[in-house]
């Protein structure tokens, strides 16, 4: 059994360094300061995984507040990965999710195998009645 007392989840969005820090580090595709400077502030809402002062995980939702939300930015420090705690930030996640409209669609786009962690919170596969699809500006 992993002791996970040290940690705890603050009810906020990380700071611009650590949001940058953090996707980078988790493997997830990084952004440029400017894209982070403009995004992070439009958060519906967000969560900020601590240990001691510094963040180590994080996970956020995006959308237009009433209709659509994204769940997005799920990542924990690989040295603190395997201990359970995407599960922690999916659980507040989804106790803010429980507020929405019920007619609000929430989507996410999951990597393999990060999925099986979804569907333990209510995400189902779309296709192939619909499918993910995305376009970067490059």
């Amino acid at each position: 059994m992993t002791d996970n007392s040290a940690y705890r989840i603050e009810t906020r969005v990380p700071a611009i360094d650590d949001y940058m820090r953090l996707r980078l580090q988790s493997g997830l595709t990084p952004f440029s300061r400017e894209a982070a400077e403009k995004g992070l502030p439009n958060s519906i809402f967000g969560v900020s995984l601590m240990l001691g002062e510094e963040t180590v995980g994080m996970g956020r939702i995006i959308g237009d507040g009433g209709c659509f939300f994204q769940v997005t930015d799920i990542a924990i420090l690989p040295d603190h990965q395997g201990r359970g705690l995407a599960k922690w930030i999916m659980a507040a996640l989804s106790d803010f999710i429980a507020t929405l409209p019920k007619s609000a669609y929430v989507s996410l786009i999951a990597d393999v195998p990060a999925n099986r962690l979804y569907s333990q919170f209510g995400f189902d596969e779309t296709a192939p009645r619909s499918v993910g699809m995305a376009r970067r500006v490059v």
